[in-house]
């Protein structure tokens, strides 16, 4: 930008490891565009700590409404428990700025279409933070997905097996429905499954299971499913808490090659492998295509927010708002609805009136919170 005045005024709701951390960096690396003017916590010491940290003149709020009124952010960034996000991406677009919010954005797709209802037509826009997609080694495969390079898609497997000891849910907040809106199917595996969607399209049906093995926890702690796709393509997805040997992972096999992913936070195009299929192995130049993007831009807070700066800028939804944020969180409401229920779910079927709709556990006697299940029997 040529000036200061130019830039985009920002403010972060919620200042912990997250927005500290990621959010801030992502700032940073945009500063020419876009500037942090104010934080909002409810926590005094936190904030103050935040500010110090962010190292430049950033007002330090207790109350979100007060930043909005006295601030006008072009820009808000929500990094706070789950349970706040549809109120604060609410508050944040009647006060006329976009959003974009840690996942899960809600807790259910009731919530979804609040929160889209208040968008505008040409907006502001909420954005979900699904950074994986936008690492170069996801953006090259997806051109090749989507272009046919790889062949037809036929299988894929998408793996988030993580590990999360007893002290990891003793965060309040962590575990419950109401304040977390699942267990890794939404609060780990969600990002994993975000990115098999964006290689693979629509998906068509899901079968699952859901269980509670180790942890005393309102939610699952492992989640198994399988995934027909538009396309044809089948998939299985594990989401664990459970696993000592963390990894993150997404495999598709397609006709003429297979694509495989392996990391745990965060991507890089070394993490990217292509395995030519054996009728393709003697095609040299178009094997060496597959290997090499342009560019090695790692997965980030950072290149998610370049997408939606110039969004903002063009005035456009941003990428990982809109329809296809809304089938990530209607996938996670498929499985458990699988899951509880043991019968497939069907991409649509999840609509006002269905207990799936308005929460993910969708009440169900086994797995809705205590007192709820209580009520219902």
């Amino acid at each position: 930008m040529s000036s200061a005045a130019q830039r985009l005024r920002a403010a972060v709701v919620g200042t912990g490891a997250i927005v500290t951390g990621a959010h801030l960096s992502a700032l940073r690396a945009h500063a020419d565009e876009v500037e942090l003017v104010a934080a909002v916590d409810v926590a005094a010491e936190r904030l103050d700590a935040f500010r110090a940290t962010a190292g430049q003149e950033v007002a330090g709020y207790p109350d979100m409404a007060e930043m909005l009124e006295r601030e006008r952010p072009d820009l808000v960034l929500i990094g706070t428990p789950p349970s706040l996000h549809r109120e604060q991406a609410v508050a944040a677009l009647r006060a006329g700025a976009w959003v974009l919010c840690e996942k899960p954005l809600c807790l259910s797709l009731a919530e979804y279409d609040e929160i889209a209802a208040a968008e505008g037509a040409d907006g502001p826009y909420v954005a979900t933070v699904f950074q994986h997609r936008y690492g170069s080694g996801a953006v090259h495969a997806r051109d090749l997905l989507a272009s046919g390079a790889l062949g037809r898609p036929l299988v894929a497997h998408c793996q988030t097996t993580w590990y999360r000891d007893t002290a990891y849910y003793s965060v309040p907040w962590r575990g419950r429905w109401a304040t977390e809106g699942g267990g890794p199917t939404m609060g780990h595996g969600i990002h994993q499954m975000d990115l098999l969607l964006h290689l693979l399209g629509d998906w068509t049906e899901v079968r699952a299971m859901a269980g509670r093995l180790v942890h005393d926890v309102e939610s699952e702690d492992v989640s198994t499913a399988l995934v027909r796709f538009a396309s044809g393509a089948m998939a299985t997805v594990v989401n664990s808490v459970l696993s000592p040997d963390e990894v993150s992972r997404i495999r598709i096999d397609c006709s003429d090659a297979t694509v495989e992913l392996t990391h745990l936070y965060g991507h890089h195009n070394d993490d990217w492998v292509y395995t030519p299929a054996p009728h393709a192995v003697d095609d040299t130049e178009r094997v060496r295509a597959w290997r090499t993007p342009a560019d090695d831009l790692p997965s980030s807070h950072t290149a998610q927010l370049t997408g939606l700066l110039a969004a903002m800028r063009a005035g456009v939804r941003p990428p990982g708002s809109g329809h296809d944020a809304r089938r990530t969180l209607e996938f996670a409401a498929a499985l458990y609805k699988a899951a509880f229920t043991g019968l497939p779910v069907r991409a649509g079927e999840i609509v006002p009136g269905d207990p799936y709709y308005a929460a993910m556990h969708g009440d169900h006697p086994d797995w809705a919170p205590r007192a709820t299940a209580k009520e219902s029997r």
